[in-house]
C-alpha cells in the first residue's frame, strides 16, 4: 500500500514517521526547504514511546508527483487547504482514499467538492507534538491515536486493509464505525477550550481560580454541545462528562493550541473550529452567546495580524 503523507511536520511527521518506521511504503509531499532538512539530518521522532532517525525518509515535491497512491494522510491547517489540494491532486487516482486529520467540519466540503465524497474518509488524530527549533519532531506526552473510517458507518475493505498497514505503525489507530460521531465530539471539546483559552488568553486553571470561571466553561461546552445535538450527534454519556471533568480540573495547565497559536502571532483557525459552529447554531436558532464573543475575539485577532 502506497501512502503519502501532505507534509512532514508534527503531526505527518509522527504519524508518517511512525509508519515508514516499520517498514510501509511511505512517501513524504514537502515543500523544498523541509526536502532538504529531512535529507541532511532525516526525519527525527523523540517520543515516550521510543526515539528514532529515519535517515533519508522518501519525499517528493508537488511539480514531481505523477502515479496516484492508495492513500493520502492529510494534517494541514485549515487555512493551508486550497494549497495542499493542490499540491496532492496528482496523487489521486480512482481508488485513492483520503484520510483528512484538519480539525472541524469543513474541510470535507471542500474535499468531496474536488475529488469526490467516495474517495473522502472521515479522520482525525489525537497527540500533543510540535517541532523543535532543531526541526525535529517531539511528542510531548505519551499519547496518541488516529481515528478513520467511511464517513456513512460502513466498515469497508479499504477500511480494513488500511488498518491493518496502521497497526504496523503503532500510532493508536482505530477503523472507526462511527466516524462522524468521533470527529463531532472531537470538535466540541477543541472548540469549548479554544474558544475558552484564547477569550480568557490563559489557562483552564486560572480560568477556574476566578469568580464565574467555572459557569464559563461549562457554558461553553453547553454551547457546543448543543450545537452538535442539532446535528444529530449529540455528544452526551462518557464524553461529556469527561470533557467536562478536563475543563473543571482545578490547577489545570491546559490550553488550546489555537492560543498558543495567538501567543506566538501565528494565524489561527478562527472560521473552520469556531466560526462554523456559530453559523451552525444561526441555523439551527441556537443562542450561543459566549461562542459568538470567542469568535468576535479571534477575527479581531486575524484582523490585526493583517
Amino acid at each position: 500500500m502506497r501512502i503519502l503523507v501532505v507534509g512532514a511536520g508534527a503531526i505527518g511527521g509522527y504519524f508518517g514517521g511512525r509508519l515508514l518506521q516499520a517498514g510501509n511504503d511511505v512517501t513524504f509531499l514537502v515543500r523544498p526547504k523541509r526536502a532538504s532538512e529531512l535529507a541532511s539530518a532525516g526525519l527525527v521522532i523523540k517520543s515516550p514511546a521510543g526515539d528514532v532517525t529515519l535517515k533519508n525518509p522518501p519525499t517528493v515535491q508537488a511539480d514531481k508527483l505523477a502515479e496516484p497512491f492508495d492513500v493520502v494522510l492529510l494534517s494541514c491547517k485549515a487555512f493551508d487547504l486550497e494549497d495542499a489540494i493542490k499540491s496532492f491532486a496528482p496523487a489521486v487516482g480512482p481508488n485513492t482514499a483520503i484520510i483528512p486529520l484538519l480539525n472541524g467540519l469543513l474541510h470535507l466540503n471542500v474535499l468531496d467538492k474536488k475529488f469526490g465524497a467516495d474517495r473522502v474518509l472521515g479522520g482525525l488524530c489525537a497527540i500533543a507534538a510540535t517541532l523543535n527549533e532543531a526541526r525535529e519532531v517531539v511528542q510531548l506526552a505519551p499519547m496518541q491515536s488516529l481515528n478513520f473510517g467511511e464517513r456513512d458507518g460502513a466498515m469497508s475493505e479499504r477500511v480494513r486493509a488500511i488498518a491493518k498497514v496502521f497497526d504496523s505503525g503503532k500510532v493508536g489507530a482505530v477503523a472507526s464505525e462511527h466516524i462522524m460521531q468521533d470527529m463531532w465530539e472531537k470538535w466540541v471539546f477543541l472548540a469549548s477550550l479554544a474558544a475558552s483559552t484564547c477569550l480568557m488568553r490563559t489557562s483552564v486553571g486560572n480560568i477556574l481560580a476566578v469568580p464565574g470561571g467555572k459557569d464559563f466553561l461549562l457554558g461553553m461546552l453547553d454551547e457546543c454541545a448543543a450545537i452538535a445535538k442539532a446535528s444529530g450527534f449529540d455528544p452526551a454519556g462518557p464524553f461529556f462528562q469527561r470533557t467536562a471533568g478536563l475543563l473543571t480540573t482545578e490547577g489545570s495547565p491546559m490550553t488550546a493550541s489555537m492560543f498558543r497559536d495567538i501567543k506566538a502571532g501565528l494565524p489561527v483557525e478562527a472560521d473552520h473550529v469556531i466560526g462554523d459552529l456559530v453559523a451552525r447554531a444561526d441555523a439551527a436558532k441556537i443562542p450561543v452567546p459566549k461562542l459568538r464573543i470567542a469568535y468576535t475575539h479571534l477575527k479581531a485577532y486575524e484582523k490585526q495580524r493583517g
